[in-house]
């Protein structure tokens, strides 16, 4: 199995990602520089520009709601202010977050997800500068997380990925603005949407990938989990084909400078983007299904699902998909399967047949 080149599509990524927390950092206070670069070894830099954009909005909050800072600037906050902001501050921004207007003027909402997600970010910061003693309290501790409500999972069901699958090749249920599409990128497509559902990798470990990182004499794949760990994922021979027929077509397109080992390409013969992977999937779901809003996450989810179900074995599945913490997937594959709630809708008679 070959080995990740130098500059690959995730060190791209990481390098993008560290020009914008770097862009950021100007409009934050500027202690919490000492907090990226604290956070630096065990968080990746993802997670350390959500952070950011994170903590913008609290201390956007923070002057908007504090006259003392009114006239201040966000990067002029010096670290003492993390000693004059109390719990309830804090429970009064949780409330903010609901519904709120940006410096831009646009409307911005939070469901409970997104507030759990903002108080997370909030209390790395304040546990960061508590452990150092550089405060002496740490009121974002006392800030209970929001009640998370129980989110169904969606998947596709077996008779709706086989129809997927077909439709990717037969165009079916498309408009004919997107079958001059199809006409074009249906062997990609399929390639991509097969992987997926055959493997329940990642869109984003789907996209990174480097011709040189498939094995077909062993059916496997290298991919970069998050976190930054390399892993080796195997597929069967539905995948097989599907990458064999791609990679007949992928030998004969010239790809832009720069993209020379980008495995799934764009029609600029660029690396193809998350997004655009995103809408694809997206288009094709929508000729199998108009109720489930489907998703690359949700061709995983049902990867996992069909695993669990095939077999029993909730350990295989979180090593499989890359979980560090098998309760995440004890929470996601062992919950009630569709196929039981739709017996439950045959049970139930309204009226005597008679």
């Amino acid at each position: 199995m070959a080995e990740f080149n130098k500059n690959t599509y995730h060190d791209q990524v990481n390098n993008i990602n560290t020009l914008k927390l770097r862009q950021m950092q100007n409009t934050l206070p500027k202690f919490l520089r000492d907090f990226f670069l604290g956070i630096k070894d065990t968080t990746s830099t993802r997670t350390r520009l959500a952070y950011a954009y994170d903590l913008r909005i609290f201390f956007e909050f923070i002057k908007a709601n504090n006259p003392q800072y009114k006239n201040k600037k966000i990067n002029e906050f010096n670290i003492e202010i993390l000693e004059e902001i109390t719990a309830q501050d804090i429970v009064e921004y949780m409330d903010y977050l609901s519904y709120y207007e940006n410096e831009e003027g646009d409307i911005q909402t939070n469901d409970e997800r997104g507030k759990q997600r903002k108080l997370a970010s909030l209390r790395s910061m304040y546990n960061y500068f508590y452990k150092m003693e550089l405060i002496s309290k740490n009121p974002a501790a006392l800030v209970d997380f929001p009640k998370l409500h129980k989110k169904e999972i969606i998947r596709l069901d077996p008779d709706e990925v086989k129809d997927l699958l077909n439709n990717i090749e037969n165009g079916e249920g498309l408009t004919k603005k997107q079958l001059e599409y199809q006409n074009k990128t249906k062997v990609r497509d399929l390639a991509i949407i097969t992987l997926l559902l055959g493997t329940g990798i990642r869109v984003s470990e789907c996209v990174g990938l480097d011709k040189n990182n498939i094995d077909f004499k062993n059916n496997g794949i290298l991919i970069k989990r998050k976190g930054g760990y390399e892993d080796i994922v195997y597929f069967g021979e539905e995948v097989h084909k599907a990458l064999t027929d791609y990679m007949n077509e992928r030998e004969h397109i010239m790809p832009e400078s720069g993209h020379e080992n980008a495995l799934f390409l764009s029609l600029q013969n660029k690396r193809i983007s998350v997004r655009s992977v995103e809408l694809l999937v997206k288009k094709y779901a929508k000729t199998v299904t108009s109720l489930k809003k489907i998703t690359p996450h949700k061709l995983r989810s049902t990867y996992g699902t069909t695993l669990y179900q095939e077999t029993g074995d909730i350990y295989l599945v979180a090593d499989v998909l890359g979980h560090k913490d098998v309760n995440t997937t004890k929470k996601h594959y062992a919950a009630q399967n569709e196929e039981r709630k739709r017996y439950a809708a045959t049970v139930v008679k309204l009226r005597d047949n008679k």
